[in-house]
């Protein structure tokens, strides 16, 4: 648990990809190009919440966790060049955590408060306000270059820094897949690489906002519960919503409930249900 928070709060980029879009027209609908627009000096801001629930149950035991982050997330953007790709700094502004373990007793902090961290959460406030990464992105948002000023583990749920955009217009219907790949640690330091693609899919078309939904579809065969249990936190869908005029994210929400049974004996399980919310923070001064 002790990087737990931190892992929430950082996210994993997706790497960029094989972008595909495969159209559904629908009659009379205008096709929208959707592509970031970013203007040098600005700065976004959202607010993040991350609730997270943990139940193992072994040899008839059962621990239960409760988790609970919220956030403010920035975006600075450094620079725009010539052919459109921008330069940004990813910062995390503040955070409020909790942690509730059975017969444990709760464990909070909050950034703003003068106490300082919890063990374990030390390498959360050496990071507060500072650039986590530099990333450079085109208007699809493909990675070009990320460099990173701190550990960037997997995220627990949703691993969306920068949602990936198809080439082509879009219309009511119009899906694209990305290619991820996963590397999960198993019991004794072995490590597996876990194939899984990520589709998107435009639900509606609206007021100049696309609604997309997002799935995670796991391609390597999976044969033991081992495995199956360490991609419990990675397999999970939600929703976007572009604004297709300000060119970029304004909503995201990220849904994960998934069990493994047997994956430590035959009376064991494992239960993990999370959920990832991210509102933008937009003011004038911010947006174009």
């Amino acid at each position: 648990m002790k990087h737990y928070f931190f892992i929430c709060l950082i996210g994993l980029l997706t790497p960029s990809g094989m972008l595909n879009a495969q159209d559904e027209p629908q009659v009379d609908e205008q096709p929208q190009l959707l592509r970031y627009k970013f203007s040098p000096g600005e700065t976004i801001s959202a607010e993040v919440s991350h609730r997270a629930i943990t139940e193992t149950t072994i040899n008839g035991t059962t621990q239960h966790i409760e988790t609970a982050t919220d956030s403010i997330k920035s975006w600075k953007i450094t620079d725009v060049d010539q052919d459109g790709l921008a330069t940004l700094e990813h910062l995390v502004d503040h955070v409020k955590m909790m942690t509730r373990t059975s017969g444990v007793e709760s464990v909070r902090w909050d950034s703003d408060s003068q106490e300082a961290p919890p063990e374990g959460y030390e390498g959360v406030q050496l990071g507060l306000g500072k650039p986590l990464s530099e990333l450079t992105i085109d208007s699809c948002g493909r990675i070009i270059k990320r460099k990173n000023f701190f550990p960037t583990p997997p995220s627990n749920t949703g691993d969306l820094m920068v949602v990936p955009l198809p080439d082509s217009p879009v219309t009511t219907g119009t899906s694209w897949a990305v290619p991820d790949t996963i590397i999960i640690e198993l019991p004794g330091g072995a490590r597996k690489s876990v194939r899984t693609r990520l589709r998107y899919q435009v639900t509606k078309l609206e007021d100049d906002r696309a609604s997309i939904k997002v799935d995670t579809t796991v391609l390597t065969p999976i044969h033991d519960t081992q495995t199956e249990s360490r991609l419990l936190e990675r397999i999970w869908s939600g929703q976007i919503i572009f604004d297709i005029d300000r060119g970029c994210v304004i909503e995201r929400s990220v849904r994960v409930d998934r069990r493994v049974v047997g994956f430590h004996g035959p009376a064991s399980s494992i239960r993990y249900k999370a959920s990832r919310e991210e509102q933008l923070i937009s003011t004038s001064s911010q947006l174009k």
